[in-house]
């Protein structure tokens, strides 16, 4: 358990610290008047470098309306304008139209791939063919396990399984009883290392509940029933934003005193952890995922440069809570956090 609050820590440390170098740098003369030169440098979609046009093609799992996935595209973008990137991306929430959409950029012989592998076994052959066909490929948010068993250069986002054991031992501290463990899709690997992460550090008891996440109704009345049905229930922990504003609804509808809590961040999530409705958020750092993938393409094909030799980069996991959320609203309603 010591392990994942130093790692939880160490993360926040790490960012603390860009956070602190990037302030020092910025004095009230050249370092303003640097950052206002670098943003009117990629205003208005134009690029700081002059390295061809490529195309960049993302395809992730999500479904539609999935606030999450926004923030990383705000990322890519971006990243896109700042390195004369042609950005395009596809999602589907179905493996199996995934691995076709890949297919399809691949077949339009696209420069670079931004894939994720929620369900790794139906994107193995897709990813092996871009690299049979000299396009690179960075897989980002799930599928770190098998990004480089699959030939990905690397893989960006937090490491499930640690994340859920961060949101284990902030329940302990929390002096909570008995979870409840969202899952908004089945078959996501990702989803299902975050809760299990999370029972392994939880002393108390910890259940899964399965909701078909593309039915928000659904979501709200399969969450009510289990919280009407057994009472010791005092925590509540969705594993996406979009979600917890309804396990909140849900909560209500039931007369429940359970705490809400929640993978991810929005602008909703940090106005629920600000008014006192939702307990604590872990962040990943979406933008970030997006626009390092993009990044790091760039950095491949300009100059064959592979961060961290390969391995995973981590953008998480960040424990958001009230005392944060404040300070968070500006970027959340902005599309960045």
């Amino acid at each position: 358990m010591a392990r994942v609050r130093t790692g939880v820590r160490a993360v926040t440390a790490v960012l603390a610290a860009v956070l602190a170098a990037s302030l020092a740098g910025c004095s009230s003369t050249g370092g303003k008047r640097a950052e206002e030169a670098r943003a009117a440098q990629t205003a208005g979609g134009k690029a700081a470098v002059n390295t061809p046009r490529w195309t960049f093609a993302m395809v992730t799992h999500s479904g539609d309306g999935d606030t999450f996935w926004d923030i990383v595209q705000n990322g890519a973008r971006q990243a896109a304008d700042k390195d004369n990137i042609k950005f395009v991306y596809g999602h589907d929430k179905e493996a199996q139209r995934q691995s076709q959409l890949v297919q399809s950029y691949i077949d339009q012989k696209v420069d670079g791939l931004i894939v994720t592998l929620a369900k790794p076994d139906a994107m193995k052959d897709v990813v092996a063919r871009a690299e049979k066909a000299g396009i690179p490929v960075i897989t980002v948010n799930s599928g770190a396990e098998a990004s480089k068993a699959y030939g990905a250069l690397t893989h960006i986002g937090q490491d499930e399984t640690v994340a859920g054991e961060a949101v284990g031992e902030e329940l302990n501290e929390r002096g909570r009883k008995k979870a409840l463990c969202v899952l908004h899709e089945q078959g996501n690997v990702g989803h299902e290392q975050r809760c299990d992460g999370a029972r392994k550090t939880f002393k108390g008891e910890m259940q899964k509940l399965y909701v078909e996440g593309t039915n928000m109704p659904d979501v709200q009345s399969t969450i009510e029933a289990k919280l009407q049905s057994d009472r010791g229930i005092d925590s509540v922990v969705t594993l996406g934003a979009p979600f917890a504003p309804t396990a909140v609804k849900a909560k209500e509808q039931a007369g429940s005193d359970a705490e809400i809590d929640t993978f991810d961040l929005n602008a909703k999530v940090a106005d629920g952890l600000k008014d006192g409705s939702l307990g604590f958020a872990v962040d990943q750092q979406p933008y970030l995922q997006g626009y390092q993938a993009v990044d790091l393409l760039w950095l491949y094909k300009y100059n064959a440069d592979v961060l961290g030799g390969g391995k995973p980069v981590f953008t998480g996991p960040q424990v958001i809570t009230k005392k944060d959320a404040a300070a968070l609203q500006e970027y959340t309603k902005r599309g960045t956090r």
